[in-house]
């Protein structure tokens, strides 16, 4: 039953308040012709959120409380459609308003799930071979604005071995919108793909709204038989999105302002991530920015602690050290024998390579030259990617062990040295380099012994 009120106690913002009795929290109304979300209850006094703000609206205007949480409708005629979050169509097709399901429901029992065990192929070799995407899983992809997170997302919505796409957007710029719609409809994956999208420029409730919606209809996908990607980005505006709502109702503000529920209200949409025993599954990926690269956060520092794993997104790439898919080994078993050989083997050999960055560069050291009593030697001039400064040091000795050692002068800033000519024999050359950060590296000569080659001499 439908109550409607005509007076209008405050108007603050985008927030009215009106004296009501029998109303719910979440619950639906219309303040003129605008929607609004019920968002606090103190006795009969009703604080209400409303989409689209208050600009028009009066104290006499009246308002209609429909009795009902908000609302979206579920049909296969999502599929290839643009809404908003208020569930409006934005790509001008017409309004589904069939089999309307409500929004923000509990998640599953856990007694219900079954443990995961299949594989999600995204296409993207950092995600397939080292952190393998299972489904089910809830995973957080933690980026720093500036980094291209929304042109990956719609990779893996391109890409993804799963039967329907759920795209939600929050806060997005125009543009990032537009490159999504554009790329999905080019790709040929907008067929199967729904999108919620709101933008910076949209009312701050319907941010709220986006995960709800996307995951409400992941959810009848997932009864439906379906394997469902959810994609929502970016959580950190989400989260945003209800730190102003906290102010708006007067609640007392928790860690750098936010509501002191932030946690609850996190969890209780990634947990919606599920695989349903003889039916579809519910997979999450949500892009969570840093400000400042701060992992601790507030925003990320709670999501960490409630999904399985996390995605760094670091100068345009996934890193794989610090990266990591907690349920991985359910799966690469079952992709092929030598998966996870494969995958230590090359992560063994990434470590290695990005720790030889961090050193000077390999050199050859040069034949060396007798003038008079004069032993000169020279080599090859390193170099380091930090343009950091390079010093050597030359070791002369009478072992290849160099326990012996006749000469030795450190700190030669350029790639020559030389000494007296010692007494005949046979003698062993060392040269290392050194830059700023104490990072050495030996020549690229060796000599060769019964125990293996020794590097760094000739």
């Amino acid at each position: 039953m439908q109550k409607v009120y005509t007076k209008i106690e405050s108007i603050v913002g985008n927030v009215v308040t009106v004296r009501a009795t029998g109303v719910r929290n979440g619950d639906l109304a219309l303040v003129g012709d605008s929607y609004a979300n019920v968002i606090k209850l103190d006795k009969d006094l009703v604080t209400l959120q409303v989409f689209s703000g208050t600009q028009g609206v009066s104290t006499t205007d009246p308002v209609r409380f429909l009795g009902r949480p908000m609302m979206v409708s579920f049909s296969d005629h999502l599929l290839g459609r643009i809404f908003d979050g208020a569930g409006v169509p934005r790509d001008n097709g017409p309004a589904l308003t069939e089999n309307m399901i409500p929004i923000g429901g509990p998640s599953v029992n856990p007694s219900r799930r079954i443990v995961p065990n299949k594989l999600i192929r995204t296409g993207i070799p950092m995600i397939d071979v080292f952190n393998t995407l299972v489904e089910s899983q809830k995973l957080p992809i933690f980026s720093v604005s500036g980094e291209p997170y929304n042109q990956l997302l719609s990779r893996i919505a391109m890409q993804a071995q799963v039967d329907v796409i759920v795209l939600g957007g929050m806060g997005l710029k125009y543009d990032d919108y537009l490159y999504f719609r554009d790329t999905l409809e080019k790709s040929g994956a907008m067929g199967r793909t729904v999108m919620f999208i709101h933008t910076a420029s949209d009312p701050t409730v319907e941010c709220t709204l986006v995960p709800d919606m996307a995951l409400a209809v992941a959810e009848q996908f997932a009864l439906a038989g379906k394997r469902v990607l959810v994609l929502l980005t970016d959580m950190t505006n989400y989260a945003d999105a209800q730190k102003e709502m906290a102010i708006t109702m007067e609640q007392v503000p928790s860690n750098r302002g936010y509501p002191g529920d932030l946690y609850s209200c996190l969890a209780a949409r990634y947990e919606k991530a599920v695989d349903f025993e003889g039916a579809g599954s519910i997979t999450i990926l949500g892009v969570t920015t840093m400000p400042g690269d701060d992992v601790t956060h507030p925003v990320p520092d709670n999501t960490g602690y409630i999904t399985e794993g996390q995605y760094y997104l670091k100068n345009g790439h996934i890193e794989p050290f610090g990266s990591l898919s907690r349920l991985k080994q359910n799966v690469n078993d079952k992709t092929r024998s030598d998966h996870r050989a494969l995958m230590d083997g090359m992560i063994r050999l990434y470590s290695a390579y990005k720790e030889s960055l961090e050193k000077p560069m390999p050199f050859y050291i040069g034949k060396p030259v007798i003038e008079g009593n004069i032993l000169k030697f020279n080599w090859d001039a390193s170099y380091d990617f930090d343009a950091e400064t390079i010093t050597y040091t030359v070791e002369l000795a009478k072992d290849y062990k160099f326990n012996e050692i006749v000469f030795r002068q450190d700190n030669i800033q350029i790639p020559e040295a030389e000494t007296t000519v010692p007494a005949d024999g046979q003698y062993f050359v060392r040269i290392r380099a050194t830059n700023t950060s104490g990072q050495t590296q030996d020549a690229f000569d060796y000599y060769v012994t019964d125990d293996g080659k020794n590097y760094g001499m000739k």
